[in-house]
């Protein structure tokens, strides 16, 4: 299929160990070509490509496709296809790590992260659902001005990280200067904040959680900014915001709230991050997708049958499924106790009695309850 959008992925250290190049597997390739051998579970990554059976592969060939490319230029890879992961570069499970911990993956790297290396105290799990590294939020450093709108706070003290902030405003001019204060007082800025933004910004909200997160951002309403392109981040950047060397945080929804202009959406290509605006490209959609498709599996052709009849039409099936089953249960029990082969003519002969005596019941006269 080419590269495809999100899959889960693997590496195998005996085919490409430490020194080779790296290369990723599919799930199928993990069970048909390396069952045996030792595989790092990489998780999902996306727009890769399966390399087994490529040039990286020297005493593998592809079975499915004998001309496959010989490499997947397409592909990004880092120190996790060597099962080495995040600041750290250690394994995980790491035997010398004593310290439990909860791994976290960065959803613009696709690398996994300690909790402990992200600068800032990560939320409680269920109040977020992905994280952008330090080093993902310094190459796309016009996300922390939706973060002072959006992102999930730390669970960090106070005064820990609030002397290392930096409340950046950024006027509105071609070159875009930035007047740098330090960050003592951001309470006074929050609050000075609210108030610019009551003119424009709807009550935030919050599901399940004590955290108020969910912002909405000002609407642009026809006719009124026919003059030029509304940008929500423009609009953001306008204000005083905080810029920490720290991990951030983000709700379900928030790639919704990223703004789609012209010039954002071009801003997005050079620094490769389009896919922050599609919904789509989250974990939790595979998950769900995933999910979905296995109860499509799973569903019963018959059940799905009976729920597209009225009450009468059920129990009649349902009678006339169980005198089939009865019937050819002990029709076939009879080839069972001689030890006979069941041969194609006997099937035949078996449906052909089976209707015949289903249209001598049919014939009869019919009693229905008054």
């Amino acid at each position: 299929q080419g590269a495809v959008k999100r899959q889960a992925l693997y590496a195998c250290s005996t085919c490409t160990p430490p020194g080779a190049e790296p290369a990723g597997i599919c799930l199928a390739c993990s069970y048909e070509c390396h069952g045996t051998h030792r595989l790092f579970e990489l998780y999902t990554k996306r727009n890769f490509r399966c390399d087994c059976g490529n040039s990286k592969f020297k005493n593998l060939q592809c079975k499915l496709l004998p001309e496959k490319s010989k490499v997947n230029s397409g592909n990004k890879y880092n120190d996790n296809f060597y099962g080495l992961y995040c600041t750290c570069k250690r394994p995980y499970p790491d035997p010398e790590d004593e310290i439990p911990d909860e791994m976290i993956q960065c959803i613009v790297c696709e690398d996994w992260f300690h909790g402990r290396h992200l600068g800032a105290v990560p939320p409680e799990s269920g109040d977020f659902h992905e994280m952008v590294c330090q080093a993902c939020m310094n190459h796309c450093h016009f996300l922390w001005a939706y973060a002072s709108q959006l992102a999930v706070p730390p669970l960090a003290k106070a005064n820990s990280l609030e002397d290392e902030g930096i409340v950046l405003k950024v006027e509105e001019s071609e070159e875009q200067k930035k007047e740098i204060k330090k960050g003592s007082g951001a309470e006074h800025q929050d609050t000075k904040e609210e108030k610019q933004s009551e003119q424009f910004n709807e009550p935030s909200t919050s599901s399940g959680s004590a955290l108020n997160f969910h912002r909405k951002f000002p609407v642009e309403i026809a006719g009124t900014r026919s003059e030029f392109s509304f940008c929500k981040l423009k609009e953001l950047q306008n204000k005083p915001f905080v810029k920490k060397d720290t991990a951030t945080f983000w709700p379900s929804n928030w790639r919704s709230k990223l703004c789609t202009c012209k010039d954002c959406l071009k801003m997005y290509s050079e620094l490769e991050v389009q896919f922050l605006t599609d919904e789509c490209d989250t974990v939790l959609a595979y998950e769900n997708k995933g999910t979905s498709d296995q109860e499509t599996d799973r569903r019963d052709p018959l059940m799905d049958t009976l729920n597209s009849m009225n009450r009468v039409q059920q129990v009649e099936l349902i009678c006339e499924y169980n005198d089939l089953k009865t019937e050819l249960t002990d029709y076939l029990r009879r080839f069972a106790d001689e030890g006979t082969v069941v041969k194609r003519e006997d099937i035949q002969h078996f449906f052909e009695e089976f209707q015949s005596r289903k249209r001598r019941r049919t014939n009869r006269m019919q009693y229905y309850c008054s």
